[in-house]
């Protein structure tokens, strides 16, 4: 058998997940937090420890198709013609049906995890800065149409949480927003939509999780 190997006539091709494959994702991201709490994920935690916990949920979850595969953090490339790494992602997703369509072999989808409280400032900069600036920027998924956050709320409430970060991309004077999820309905979901320089608009799916099972 032939597998597929990857050359200059993919290296530039565009990364688009369809609503069914994003939705399976963020399904994944439910119940492997389920699951991470269940082994004892708790706001105490540091960032590190918690995306741990909630990779192991997510690759145990039973909503996750085998065609999935939830990959350890891996460098990543800005772009193509880089030949030194300038990120470090959180959480990789493979699809064993997108790999065999095309052959990318870098990852399929991003997933970029931040701790996160509404009343907190520093930590929404963070979110902002060094997450969804990370995609605007092109530094992570460059060739990717959608990619994924998550917000592990350490306080407050996940309105708090969202309105938090929105109060600051608002003080900075930026027109993007978090606003309700327009693919899965969930109160723990947002979306927000950013324009890049190169690669067009990018739509972010974020992830804001809980430790209180009532929010």
């Amino acid at each position: 058998m032939r597998l597929p190997t990857e050359d200059r006539n993919v290296a530039g091709q565009l990364i688009e997940l369809g609503p069914d494959l994003v939705a399976t994702v963020l399904r994944v991201i439910e119940e492997g937090w389920a699951r991470a709490k269940a082994m004892g994920a708790a706001a105490t935690d540091l960032e590190r420890p918690l995306t741990e916990r909630l990779r192991c949920g997510m690759r145990t979850a039973e909503s996750r198709p085998e065609s999935i595969v939830v990959q350890r953090g891996a460098e990543s490339l800005s772009s193509q013609a880089a030949l030194v790494p300038d990120g470090l992602t959180d959480i990789p997703l493979f699809f064993l049906e997108i790999y065999l369509q095309s052959s990318i072999q870098d990852p399929h989808a991003i997933i970029e995890c931040k701790r996160i409280a509404g009343t907190d400032t520093g930590l929404c900069r963070e979110y902002v800065v060094n997450g969804i600036d990370r995609f605007r920027d092109g530094k992570y998924s460059s060739r990717h149409k959608a990619a994924f956050m998550v917000g592990y709320v350490l306080m407050g409430t996940i309105d708090d949480a969202a309105n938090g970060i929105n109060k600051y991309l608002v003080g900075r004077r930026r027109a993007e927003r978090l606003a309700p999820s327009t693919l899965v309905v969930g109160p723990w979901l947002r979306e927000s939509r950013h324009q890049r320089l190169a690669h067009g608009l990018i739509v972010l799916h974020h992830a804001l999780l809980s430790f209180d099972d009532n929010s």
